[in-house]
């Protein structure tokens, strides 16, 4: 999977993955942007509530005539001193329906520890390349 981000000046920039669609990101006005897309902490929470719910929703699939709401909250804690990375993340699933707790807590459970692409992608190793003019260059550091 391949995801192109591409400067659209100032701190905008767009984003565009095999699924062809295209995501807008920008900083606040605060960090010199123009508050003209999601941020991309907040996408990045938003990738991951998006993961667990359709994971979640996938393996609910035999109950989900039981659910009437499916809402997922993601609170990230982050440091106050650069880099400012999440230190902490909590995720809250608020259900209405006859659905059982159990078989939430299950869907859960199973995405946390089996199936999200995202969430266990944020323990991965990340390497980076630098392409300068049509030329990789060689580490400086």
């Amino acid at each position: 999977m391949i995801v192109t981000t591409t400067w659209n000046k100032g701190r905008k920039f767009t984003a565009k993955g095999d699924s062809g669609y295209e995501l807008n990101m920008d900083a606040t006005p605060a960090y010199g942007g123009q508050g003209e897309g999601a941020t991309p902490t907040e996408m990045l929470l938003a990738s991951l509530a998006g993961c667990i719910g359709i994971d979640a929703t996938m393996i609910l699939k035999p109950h989900l005539e039981k659910i009437e709401k499916l809402e997922i909250i993601t609170d990230g804690t982050r440091r106050e001193e650069a880099p400012k990375d999440f230190t902490a993340m909590n995720i809250t699933f608020v259900v209405d329906g006859t659905v059982e707790s159990s078989k939430i807590w299950r869907a859960v459970r199973l995405s946390e520890e089996k199936y999200c692409t995202v969430s266990n992608s944020l323990k991965a190793e990340i390497t980076y390349d630098v392409v300068l003019n049509g030329e990789k260059t060689v580490r400086e550091m």
